[in-house]
């Protein structure tokens, strides 16, 4: 009996130890990866509003070049995703944080597969139709993709759905007929 104990304590010890290990050597790379970000992750998720998700993506944004990053923009597409299942469409299709990040999304799935992109825009146009953003920032899409007749539609239908600034939608509409690349420059964004 003295001998089973014996052993039964001394594996208790090794067992004990390689925990220990393992702790320390999860904790020393929780440390060193700075870009896990998943406790900032689980505070916003506690919270779960569409400002804070927006503010937490744009700044991990700001940490590379997406298009020189792939990693970098594999990163962000799994927090934007996270960030849309996260918040529910039925509660903030009225926001426009939410609506930012949806179409954000489809900004960068652009970088990978035009058609998930598209997907993400329709999606964003659906739940967020009140946002004139929406209907432009799909509109550039489609006219970088060269569906110009496309591009139109969605501007007119944002007009005929009375998205907001009417302004926006406008201007895009000129800049369309004028047969220039951008249909909001910087300062009209």
């Amino acid at each position: 009996i003295a001998s089973i104990m014996s052993r039964v304590r001394d594996l208790k010890n090794k067992y004990k130890n390689e925990d220990n290990v393992t702790d320390e050597l999860n904790y020393t790379k929780i440390s060193a990866d700075t870009t896990d970000n998943s406790g900032t992750v689980n505070q916003i998720m506690m919270t779960n509003n569409p400002e804070d998700w927006l503010s937490f993506l744009l700044r991990l944004e700001k940490k590379g070049i997406l298009q020189m990053d792939a990693a970098l923009l594999n990163r962000l597409l799994g927090r934007y995703s996270q960030a849309v299942t996260a918040l529910p469409a039925e509660k903030h299709s009225q926001d426009e944080s939410y609506a930012r990040i949806l179409v954000r999304f489809a900004e960068l799935k652009a970088f990978q597969d035009a058609e998930e992109a598209r997907d993400q825009f329709h999606l964003a146009r659906l739940n967020c139709k009140k946002f004139a953003f929406v209907h432009v920032a799909f509109a550039q899409f489609e006219l970088s993709q060269g569906n110009m007749k496309k591009c139109k539609q969605l501007l007119q239908k944002a007009v005929d759905c009375c998205a907001v600034p009417l302004e926006m939608l406008e201007t895009a509409l000129k800049n369309f007929h004028s047969q220039k690349k951008q249909l909001l420059s910087d300062e009209e964004k």
